[in-house]
C-alpha cells in the first residue's frame, strides 16, 4: 500500500496529466468516435507507461503498479473523470477483470499467450457470460455448453452484452462443462477462446439508446457454433467457472463504483459552473434557485458519503477477503449506481436543453451509464442481499 503522502502525490500528478493530455481528446471522441482519437490515445498510453502508471490494478510481478484495492479505487475515481481515463492506463473493463483472473488462475502457457499481450496493451479481450435467453441476475442458469471431445471441448452457445467484443483478440466464455453436477454452482467452466476461432460469430454490436459504439465502448451479441476449444484453454479446474467469476466481480464492483464517483465529480463540477454563471435574468444566476441549491448540496453530501462506503468495502476486501465484504459490496453497488443516476440527471436539468445535446459529456454518460443499476447484478438483487442479511439478525428465516 502506498503511503498517504505518496498516494496523494500520485493522484495529483495523474489528475494534472488527465486534464492536460486526455480531456482534450473528448470532443473528437464525442463527435467522431473512438477510432478518431486512437492515434493520439496510443501516444498517451505510451506516456503513461513511461511514467510508471501502467496497469495500476495489477501486481508488480505481472507488470502493474501493485496498488492495493483501496488505493487503486482512489486512482480509479480520478480516471473516471474522463471516458478515456481507464483505457489510457490499461485498466478498463472488461480487460482489468480478465487480467486479474488470468494472473490468479492461468497456467504459465495461458499467461504467455493471453495475459502478457493484454498487460502490454497489444490486444483487448472480452468476457462472455450473459445470455439473452436467461436472466442475467441468475448467472448459474445458462444454456451455453462445452462438451468434452478428446483433448478439446465443443462449445455451443449464444451470448450478448459482451462488452468490448468488437476488435477483441479473445474472450473468456462461461459455459456448462459438467451440466449434471448436483451443485448448480459447479456446472460451468471458463474457456479462453480466440475471437478468430472457427465457429465464433460476431452477430452485431447492440445499439444502446441509439448508439452502437465501437471497440471498448460497445456491447456485442455473439454465437458459438461447434467451436473446438483445446482443454488446455480451460481456466482453472473444471466446474469452477462460477467461483472464479465471483472473484472477478467483487473487486470489479469497487473499480466500477469509484469510476462512477469520478463521473459524479466531473458532472458535479459542470453543474456548479453552470449554476454559478448561467443567468436567468441580469444579475440573477441559476444557482439562486432553491431546487438547484438542493441538487448541489445533496450531490456533495452523497458523493462524499459514497466514497467512504466504497473505500471501507475495499479495505475489508484487502484485509479479510471478499467473503467478509459480501454485504458491503452489495450495498455500494446499488447505492453508488443510484447516486450516479441522480447526479447526472440533476446536472442535465441544470444545463437545460444544452444538457441533452452532445456538446457536453452529460448525454454520453447518461446513455452509457444508465446500465449501472443493471450490470454486475441489478440494484434490486443487491438490495435483497443487504435486507436479508439484516433480517436474519432479527431471527427471520430467509
Amino acid at each position: 500500500m502506498e503511503s498517504t503522502a505518496s498516494l496523494d502525490t500520485l493522484l495529483a500528478e495523474v489528475r494534472s496529466f488527465l486534464d492536460e493530455e486526455i480531456v482534450p481528446l473528448e470532443k473528437r471522441l464525442m463527435a467522431d468516435g473512438l477510432s478518431a482519437v486512437k492515434a493520439d490515445l496510443d501516444l498517451v498510453r505510451t506516456a503513461v507507461k513511461d511514467a510508471g502508471w501502467w496497469c495500476p490494478q495489477l501486481g508488480a510481478e505481472h507488470g502493474g503498479m501493485g496498488l492495493s484495492l483501496e488505493d487503486f479505487g482512489r486512482l480509479s475515481k480520478v480516471l473516471g473523470r474522463s471516458p478515456l481515463g481507464h483505457l489510457a492506463f490499461n485498466c478498463q473493463a472488461p480487460d482489468a477483470g480478465n487480467m486479474e483472473i488470468l494472473a490468479d488462475h492461468a497456467t504459465d502457457s495461458q499467461r504467455e499467450t493471453y495475459l502478457e499481450p493484454l498487460v502490454a496493451g497489444d490486444v483487448r479481450s472480452c468476457f462472455a457470460m450473459t445470455e439473452p435467453e436467461h436472466a442475467g441476475s441468475n448467472p448459474k442458469h445458462m444454456s451455453a455448453t462445452a462438451e468434452p471431445d478428446g483433448d478439446a471441448y465443443v462449445l455451443n452457445g449464444h451470448k450478448w452484452f459482451t462488452t468490448g467484443a468488437d476488435g477483441a483478440a479473445f474472450t473468456i466464455v462461461m459455459a456448462e462443462t459438467t451440466p449434471d453436477a448436483d451443485n448448480p454452482y459447479r456446472r460451468a467452466s471458463m474457456l479462453l477462446v480466440p475471437m478468430d476461432a472457427d465457429g465464433v460469430e460476431h452477430v452485431r454490436t447492440i445499439p444502446i439508446m441509439g448508439e452502437r459504439g465501437e471497440g471498448w465502448l460497445s456491447h456485442s451479441e455473439l454465437r458459438f457454433h461447434d467451436v473446438r476449444v483445446p482443454a488446455a484453454n480451460r481456466l482453472g479446474p473444471e466446474g469452477h467457472g462460477f467461483s472464479i467469476a465471483q472473484e472477478r466481480l467483487g473487486p470489479g464492483r469497487i473499480h466500477h463504483c469509484m469510476r462512477w464517483l469520478g463521473i459524479c465529480e466531473r458532472a458535479f463540477e459542470m453543474m456548479c459552473e453552470r449554476a454559478a454563471t448561467r443567468e436567468l435574468s441580469p444579475g440573477t444566476p441559476l444557482g439562486s434557485k432553491q431546487s438547484v441549491q438542493n441538487w448541489i448540496a445533496d450531490s456533495r453530501a452523497r458523493i462524499d458519503a459514497a466514497e467512504m462506503l466504497v473505500r471501507d468495502a475495499a479495505r475489508t476486501i484487502d484485509r479479510d477477503g471478499q467473503r467478509a465484504a459480501k454485504v458491503d459490496i452489495s450495498k455500494i453497488k446499488y447505492y453508488v449506481a443510484d447516486l450516479l443516476h441522480d447526479v447526472l440527471d440533476w446536472a442535465i436539468q441544470t444545463h437545460g436543453a444544452l444538457g441533452v445535446t452532445d456538446d457536453t459529456l452529460l448525454s454520453f454518460w447518461y446513455r452509457h451509464e444508465r446500465g449501472a443499476s443493471i450490470y454486475d447484478g441489478p440494484s434490486e438483487v443487491h438490495r435483497e442481499v443487504v435486507a436479508k442479511r439484516i433480517l436474519r439478525d432479527y431471527g427471520a428465516d430467509l
